[in-house]
């Protein structure tokens, strides 16, 4: 079968193979590269074989979950555990040694995750409006003193 059939591309193994590039973090030109097809081609398929679309689809959540709950941690701050282990001659442990650190929240990875998961409250947009407003404010003020001093003026 030549290089770059669809039907190759649609087997149980090739499918797995599309999986694991898209779970890797390749993009969907990189797949299609390592497929020996175009990019168009790999669109074209991709809404043609829903099959070639799952997979895809499938690889990029387990990728984008890692992603979020690692983002999560971050932004909440977790402990870790080191443990050294130390062996005699005869490789029986002697001691063990457990250090347990604490990793504080990250300020970025929780306005990251606020911005997403919030942007009524947390996005730039809010921030935009409130700052909309101040600028309104001001500017009401400027006139309305403007006019004050244009009637004393008169």
């Amino acid at each position: 079968m030549a290089k770059g059939k669809y039907e190759q591309w649609l087997t149980p193994d090739s499918l797995l193979q599309i999986e694991a590039w898209a779970r890797d973090g390749f993009t969907d030109e990189q797949i299609a590269k390592n497929m020996g097809i175009s990019y168009s081609t790999l669109r074209v398929w991709r809404d043609k074989y829903s099959a070639l679309s799952a997979a895809l689809k499938k690889g990029k959540e387990i990728v984008d979950i890692q992603t979020e709950n690692a983002l999560l941690k971050r932004a909440l701050g977790y402990t870790t555990e080191d443990i050294k282990e130390t062996y005699d001659a005869d490789g029986n442990l002697t001691t063990r040694v457990i250090t347990r650190k604490s990793v504080p929240p990250d300020v970025t990875a929780c306005i990251i995750w606020l911005k997403n998961r919030r942007p009524d409250k947390w996005g730039d947009k809010a921030t935009d409006k409130a700052e909309n407003e101040q600028h309104q404010s001001i500017v009401f003020e400027i006139v309305a003193a403007s006019a004050v001093q244009n009637n004393e003026k008169e």
